[in-house]
């Protein structure tokens, strides 16, 4: 099995601390480096390469947000999972522009959070549906406001990718997918990793964003 490689990022040492302690229980995750600013954490990553960030949205010198942002463009695979006691949609819907792959809570439990990571590198989402469909109507507006709309469309999508496409921007699940098309879960599994591949994204999050942002399903 491969080894998740992580990097925790957050200025308070006993948060740090803790979120080690709690990724130590599992011999499949592995924490790699730490960082204590936003600024420390572009630089950790271009350094290590790491499979997962689980980043603060509060710092000194650059928040976690435009950290994030950042890191998503110059290391697009990586996955970011912002770690946060902010419980607000407007962080989250921040998180999800800027590139993050999941929104959980310094109280998260140690389960919780494992349970996140392993998703998110699964290929599948933290959100629910109705998380979901929130975040996606603010993300198709500003894209378009933004003139992103229609912008590095693929052509490579097949018909059958395109539809698993539309149904994960719903915030479906590869076994809710399965049902609505008559097909088996690992098919759809399938489909997701390839349209992972196809969008140049990390995740699922991801990739639903993508699907929005740049007019996909238009």
């Amino acid at each position: 099995m491969k080894t998740t490689q992580v990097i925790i990022v957050d200025d308070h040492p006993m948060v740090r601390e803790g979120l080690r302690g709690m990724l130590a229980t599992d011999r499949a995750i592995q924490v790699v480096g730490e960082a204590t600013t936003g600024v420390e954490a572009v630089d950790l990553v271009g350094r290590l390469r790491p499979d997962v960030v689980l980043m603060d949205i509060r710092m000194p010198d650059m928040d976690g947000l435009a950290a994030t942002r950042q890191i998503k463009q110059e290391h697009p695979e990586v996955s970011v999972i912002m770690v946060t006691m902010y419980d607000n949609p407007d962080y989250l819907f921040q998180a999800v522009s800027a590139g993050a792959a999941g929104y959980v809570l310094k109280d998260v439990s140690r389960f919780e959070l494992l349970q996140t990571i392993r998703t998110v590198m699964s290929g599948g989402s933290f959100l629910n549906s109705d998380l979901m469909t929130q975040c996606l109507q603010r993300l198709a507006s500003h894209g378009r406001a933004a003139g992103q709309e229609g912008a590095g469309a693929p052509e490579r999508l097949t018909a059958r990718e395109m539809e698993v496409l539309k149904l994960v921007t719903e915030g479906l699940s590869n076994k809710e997918i399965a049902a609505r098309l008559t097909v088996s879960v690992a098919t759809v599994k399938t489909h997701v990793e390839h349209i992972i591949q196809k969008l140049q994204v990390s995740d699922r999050t991801q990739a639903a964003v993508a699907a929005v942002t740049r007019g996909l399903l238009s």
